[in-house]
């Protein structure tokens, strides 16, 4: 799951992305709109966190300028600006939900989930292959329905990999999937977290593997 924040205060930016990250969920973060406007172009989110102060401008113009794009993705409104009549102008401009400040980190990802579960949202239902399953919302695995433990960006880059289960996956794909766009990627990061999956995979007795495909990427396919 992928996620932009817009979000101006530094310290609730901060804890917001770490919270979610230990969710399993790619955070991409900005404090301007215009920014924000060109990451949404740029990438595919299943959400949208959006503040209404933001230095260039109140966060409800944004969402016009996304739906006129043919951008849908599910938009909730964080902000201090509580009142019944704010809550009803945010509403009405378009967003999907809208959270008074301060809030509890659980409210939140309870409001996400619910989001990502109507019709028109991006949620991904779990996915099984070999007998491996991999349920993307709640962010955990299974092999032959008992509970395997792996690291967060391996698991990240296996429900990558099993959404396209027997296709090429291109590395630029699964980097998306694993990093925000702010990270240093090094030249060998994926091909560390790969190697790792394949020998948990493999011990976990998943019944899948992982095929390189020398200058492209990676593949899995049931053994």
């Amino acid at each position: 799951m992928r996620i932009l924040l817009i979000e101006d205060e530094k310290a609730l930016a901060e804890a917001l992305t770490g919270a979610l990250r230990k969710q399993g969920i790619v955070i991409d973060h900005t404090m301007l709109l215009a920014d924000a406007i060109e990451l949404s172009r740029q990438y595919v989110y299943d959400a949208i966190l959006l503040d209404r102060r933001l230095p260039d401008g109140d966060g409800l113009g944004f969402i016009p300028k996304l739906r006129l794009a043919g951008i849908d993705t599910p938009i909730i409104v964080l902000t201090a600006r509580n009142e019944p009549k704010e809550r009803v102008e945010g509403l009405d401009a378009g967003a999907d939900d809208y959270l008074g400040k301060p809030f509890l980190i659980d409210e939140l990802m309870a409001r996400l989930r619910a989001v990502l579960r109507r019709p028109a949202s991006l949620a991904e239902p779990e996915i099984t292959v070999g007998r491996v399953t991999v349920d993307p919302l709640h962010f955990n695995v299974t092999v032959n329905s008992s509970p395997v433990d792996i690291p967060r960006r391996e698991l990240m880059v296996l429900a990558a990999l099993a959404k396209r289960s027997g296709k090429t996956v291109l590395r630029s794909t699964l980097e998306a999937a694993v990093y925000n766009y702010e990270d240093e990627i090094q030249s060998n990061a994926l091909d560390t977290h790969i190697s790792r999956l394949r020998k948990r995979l493999l011990e976990a007795g998943a019944g899948v593997a992982i095929h390189s495909i020398r200058g492209v990427g990676y593949l899995l396919k049931e053994e």
